[in-house]
């Protein structure tokens, strides 16, 4: 009995493993094309008039080295001055982030930008400042955007074209990287593209900070200790019947590099806050969700229980492998790739080729993945915000 036990309990972890590395994103892929596709009206002749107001929300903690930059970007952006409004909402800053956002928006370039300056005096965390500013807010649209990335030409007029389907309720970028890293670089092309092909079957799944629209009366505010407000708050207009779509002309580029190590602590809080969402969301798994649901459960609920599927399946291997051939084949091939990775990270060794690359960042990904979620189920993961460049 136990033995059978075990049996499919390694059988299930191998091809849930398998299935959502590969099997996913190639349902998907088939699905997109039986979904037919509807394209947005052009308003390429739209009077500014007839343009909703957007706000530019930018909470910041600490943003001198960026802030200036951001400002004279949003300055450069193709649409109506009397249109759009930029709000700087700082978190109880201990840098010269409000006098330098101040300085920039008198530019000669900036004058004609909008720009709102909020100081909050103590630090509350970036929920905290998400809710109070949006309460000041009140456009059509609300675009949320990092202050380290910088935004395409056209976002904005791009995005409003997108909202005049009244059934989308959030509106996606494209995250680039500045100078990535090749594992960066083909992680988020993989990402970029998964998150295309949710969005034709049937929602994106959440958004990325560095850009991202939702219509200002969808917002619902949120709970304070919320660790991936960029998924959570999305997915609730999602939540209400609106869609989340995808712009891949819409591009936000992220200037801020970060170290080997400063990335596997954003992992890490990342790996919490999947599976905060996946407790806060579970909604979004009910079948009246259709396609929502499929992806969810597929591509984010899945995501948390990696970690574990994987450990179940090496474990259950190694004690099947002395009598059972598959499974034996199936144990050599797990313990040969993440003892190859332990050499890596233990010994500071770069992969030599695309595929290793490729396991390594996934592998270290998942370890990220494992050590956040039980953070968060022990209580270690507080849900304020720390900048991951700092080396404090």
């Amino acid at each position: 009995m136990a033995y059978e036990l075990i049996f499919w309990l390694t059988a299930t972890s191998i091809a849930l493993v398998i299935y959502h590395h590969l099997g996913y994103p190639l349902l998907l892929k088939m699905l997109v094309r039986c979904t037919p596709q509807t394209a947005a009206k052009d308003i390429a002749q739209t009077k500014d008039t007839e343009l909703p107001t957007i706000t530019v929300l930018m909470p910041a903690y600490n943003e001198a080295q960026w802030i200036a930059e951001k400002i004279r970007n949003l300055a450069m952006l193709d649409y109506p001055a009397h249109k759009l409004e930029v709000v700087v909402a700082c978190d109880g800053c201990t840098d010269d982030t409000a006098q330098i956002a101040r300085r920039a928006s008198k530019e000669m370039v900036c004058r004609h930008l909008n720009v709102r300056v909020i100081e909050y005096l103590d630090n509350h965390g970036k929920v905290a400042v998400l809710n109070k500013a949006m309460a000041t807010i009140h456009s059509d649209l609300v675009a949320m955007s990092d202050i380290s990335a910088l935004i395409s030409y056209d976002a904005l007029r791009l995005a409003a074209k997108r909202f005049q389907s009244k059934e989308v309720g959030v509106v996606n970028s494209r995250y680039c990287f500045l100078s990535p890293s090749e594992e960066e670089q083909q992680y988020w092309n993989y990402q970029n593209k998964i998150q295309r092909n949710e969005a034709q079957v049937g929602s994106a799944l959440g958004a990325h900070g560095a850009l991202y629209f939702i219509r200002r009366e969808l917002f619902q505010p949120l709970a304070l200790d919320t660790i991936n407000d960029d998924f959570i708050l999305p997915m609730k207009v999602v939540a209400q019947g609106y869609r989340a779509d995808v712009l891949e002309d819409i591009r936000a580029v992220e200037l801020e590099a970060s170290s080997h190590s400063q990335d596997f602590r954003r992992r890490l809080r990342i790996g919490a806050g999947n599976c905060q969402q996946l407790f806060r969301l579970f909604e979004c798994l009910h079948p009246s969700h259709r396609g929502v649901a499929f992806t969810f459960a597929s591509g984010k609920a899945l995501r948390v229980l990696m970690p574990f599927l994987m450990l179940t399946a090496l474990a259950g291997s190694v004690y099947l492998a002395p009598t059972n051939l598959f499974f034996m084949a199936a144990a050599a091939g797990q313990v040969a790739i993440y003892s190859t990775v332990a050499i890596y990270q233990l010994f500071g060794f770069q992969p030599s080729n695309k595929i290793s690359k490729a396991l390594n960042y996934l592998v270290t990904g998942h370890t990220a993945n494992l050590i956040g979620s039980l953070r968060y189920i022990t209580g270690l993961e507080k849900g304020r915000w720390q900048r991951v460049t700092s080396d404090k």
